[in-house]
């Protein structure tokens, strides 16, 4: 059986399964149903490795083992695993979130932050900095600041960017503003982010930036994020992004971003 190396290595990212998983997968649905033996032969996979293979492709729902002599596998079909796929991992993710939200009071959380604490007076604040990959890394540690920030928060983004940071990071802003964080978005406007910016007005001051091409955020004055590639031209997965733990670089920022905002139009 021949499968191209693309469509092998699309199944492994979509199904988040190993190369060995999906080469047996693909061979048993090309058979239909088969044996461990003739999966080994077909899918060029180890044949000491097969039935680990078999057992764990069974557990994630996508063959069943047909009891008899020789012992025999089934495919399901490609519409069924998918189902079988989807609820293994609302499942799974429900799981997951019920024992994080059991540290909340746990020994282990007391005793992690602890080690943290104690570690972060060692280190000088302009050491605290880092690069991000991916988006959603990216939206995943603006949202941790924004929801640290205790007096203000500024975002420049772009017309694209507004549009992605109201489900990414509503919640987090929507909780700043009843603490009375000073929230202020720019971002260029338009016919398609318009509706995006007058919601975002309920917990922020907006204004549309049309001379600038920016994406950064700056948190009270001591944090700020930026990121290094143009939204439209690089894949969500290539985003690159900087943090700095830095006042003196942060405040500097924020003075000239001053400038900057009072020659905007404030949105209606």
């Amino acid at each position: 059986m021949i499968v191209k190396e693309e469509f092998l290595s699309r199944l492994r990212k979509i199904f988040d399964l190993n190369l060995y998983e999906v080469k047996v997968w693909t061979a048993l649905l090309s058979r239909g149903t088969s044996t461990a033996g003739e999966l080994s032969n077909i899918s060029d996979v180890p044949r000491s490795r097969t039935y680990d293979i078999l057992e764990s492709l069974e557990k994630k729902g996508f063959i069943v083992m047909k009891v008899g002599k020789p012992i025999k596998f089934v495919a399901l079909k490609p519409e069924e695993v998918v189902e079988r796929v989807k609820k293994n991992l609302m499942v799974q993710a429900k799981e997951r979130t019920q024992r994080l939200e059991r540290l909340k009071g746990d020994d282990v959380l007391e005793e992690l932050t602890s080690l943290f604490t104690k570690g972060v007076k060692f280190v000088e604040p302009s050491d605290l900095s880092g690069s991000l990959k991916g988006r959603q890394n990216l939206y995943n540690h603006l949202d941790m600041m924004i929801r640290d920030a205790e007096k203000s928060i500024t975002i420049v983004t772009t017309a694209e960017g507004l549009n992605r940071k109201m489900e990414a990071l509503m919640p987090s802003l929507e909780k700043c503003k009843k603490r009375g964080v000073k929230v202020r978005i720019a971002a260029p406007i338009d016919k398609n982010n318009m509706k995006v910016a007058k919601d975002f007005k309920k917990v922020a001051e907006v204004k549309n930036m049309q001379n600038l091409k920016a994406r950064f955020i700056i948190i009270d004055g001591t944090q700020l994020m930026f990121m290094l590639l143009d939204d439209e031209k690089f894949h969500p997965n290539y985003d690159v992004g900087v943090w700095i733990n830095t006042e003196f670089f942060a405040q500097a920022l924020e003075s000239l971003f001053e400038l900057a905002w009072k020659e905007m139009k404030a949105i209606k």
